[in-house]
């Protein structure tokens, strides 16, 4: 089992946050500084960025986010671990820091969004493993082929 912490990311995480990001092939890391750059000027709202962090080592990153127009939908955007540290617990446990974060906010449903293509498999089943319930299944959402599958949790 790894030991790791979890805390809020840092500036001089986003090197690694991009490899990490380019590593499971999420979307372009050129996007991250924009995407952090609100969080990081204070002006980011509701954002929550946490790390998983291993001596010094960013093992893994999530984001997640209010749903606009909601009362108490959040949505995690992104999350991802080093493959070189699948199976290790650290994306479990982040899931569940982010669950625990929110239900103190008395947030009543936690989103998450994945690719339905064969090679999101693992993805998939990670949050059936987690509890999370298939709500919703977008046909051709990111491509032709591609699906967009919605999994959903009740916080409260």
């Amino acid at each position: 089992m790894t030991h790791f912490a979890i805390r809020p990311l840092a500036r001089g995480d986003l090197p690694r946050v991009a490899y990490l990001v380019d590593k499971n092939a999420m979307f372009p890391s050129e996007m991250l500084d924009e995407m952090t750059s609100a969080y990081f000027d204070g002006d980011g709202g509701s954002q929550h960025w946490i790390v998983a962090d291993r001596d010094g080592t960013v093992e893994g990153v999530a984001y997640t986010v209010p749903e606009p127009m909601t009362e108490g939908t959040w949505n995690t955007l992104l999350i991802c671990v080093d493959p070189e540290a699948h199976g290790n617990g650290i994306g479990t446990a982040m899931m569940r820091h982010i669950e625990h974060e929110l239900s103190s906010l008395r947030a009543r449903v936690l989103l998450v969004e994945t690719s339905g293509t064969p090679g999101f498999e693992r993805t998939r089943g990670f949050y059936d493993g987690l509890g999370y319930e298939r709500e919703a299944r977008i046909r051709d959402y990111y491509a032709a082929g591609d699906d967009k599958v919605i999994f959903r949790k009740a916080l409260l």
